[in-house]
């Protein structure tokens, strides 16, 4: 029953992946009538989007400091580690708050002929690695912290009038263990520290490994390198031949190489013109940073970059 069951799930993902596979062809094919990705979105609407989106974040941000001051006053009050845990997580929500405002106010002044050519977009990722390093560091140190008060067998110092805050309905799973070790047992409240600790290192030890895979180059999925070689083969019927297809991550964004095969006694000009348009026409895919489109005229030899090690 449970093989059949798992067979079923794998045909579904199978048929789901063709699905999605379809649709990517089925833009890639509008784009190549049109000449623009479908459903982009006017300059009028990219502004309105956003308007939206910083409205959307300030509503973010005054939330988190709501709760951020709440729980400092929880915190002062019970002397729970469970409780300074949820504190010290809300206090680097703002602060990972301000990093991506500031990294994405960085990224909107790309100084392109200056010190940085190809832009800051890279600025993200990298100030998410460092924000994620330090909480993964603090989450560990309070980890340390509540098992050292575990082995002990010894609880904090904790006001007993933090059962008070019941009636506030916080709702917060540190300060449900900050009660409940008030009322009781003491090891209830290291042991929700402990819980917070290591949910915060697993969330932002992803998190770090997630942007690292993006900055080091990371290889774009087939479903995605399907399309570009679609997209590809259908932007000019001078295309004799496609010889590399590479797409791979640096940053949020995809860079893609491409290798065409042109006729050999093509004239330079209308050349040059197939692979402008080819590179203009990947680069307005939503997931494409930059496109580079090489020209050829035979496939037979060896590619010519080589890495440096």
């Amino acid at each position: 029953m449970l093989l059949a069951s798992g067979k079923q799930r794998k045909v579904s993902e199978y048929y789901k992946k063709q699905e999605r596979l379809l649709e990517g062809y089925n833009e890639m094919e509008a784009m190549t009538e049109s000449g623009c990705f479908p459903g982009k979105q006017t300059e009028d609407e990219l502004k309105q989007l956003a308007k939206s989106e910083r409205l959307a974040v300030n509503i973010s941000n005054g939330a988190n400091l709501l709760l951020f001051t709440a729980k400092v006053y929880a915190s002062i009050g019970s002397k729970s580690l469970a409780v300074i845990a949820s504190t010290l997580d809300s206090l680097l929500d703002l602060l990972s708050g301000f990093i991506l405002w500031f990294t994405s106010y960085a990224m909107k002044k790309p100084n392109h002929y200056q010190q940085y050519p190809i832009g800051k977009k890279r600025m993200q990722p990298v100030g998410i690695i460092v924000f994620a390093s330090i909480m993964a560091t603090l989450g560990l140190q309070i980890l340390l912290e509540s098992g050292r008060q575990l082995i002990a067998k010894r609880g904090p110092e904790m006001n007993k009038g933090a059962g008070e805050m019941d009636d506030y309905h916080y709702g917060f799973f540190g300060l449900a263990t900050a009660v409940l070790a008030v009322r009781y047992y003491w090891w209830i409240d290291p042991t929700g520290a402990i819980i917070i600790a290591l949910y915060t290192i697993n969330t932002w030890t992803r998190t770090v490994f997630k942007n690292v895979w993006s900055l080091i180059g990371r290889t774009a999925p087939p479903e995605f390198l399907a399309k570009l070689t679609y997209l590809i083969w259908n932007h000019h019927k001078e295309i004799k031949q496609i010889d590399t297809v590479r797409a791979y991550s640096f940053g949020n964004y995809y860079f893609v190489e491409v290798d065409i095969v042109l006729p050999g006694d093509m004239v330079l000009n209308r050349a040059y013109n197939i692979g402008e348009d080819l590179q203009e026409k990947l680069e307005q895919l939503p997931e494409v940073e930059r496109a580079f489109v090489h020209i050829d005229f035979e496939f037979s030899h060896r590619p010519k970059h080589r890495s440096k090690v």
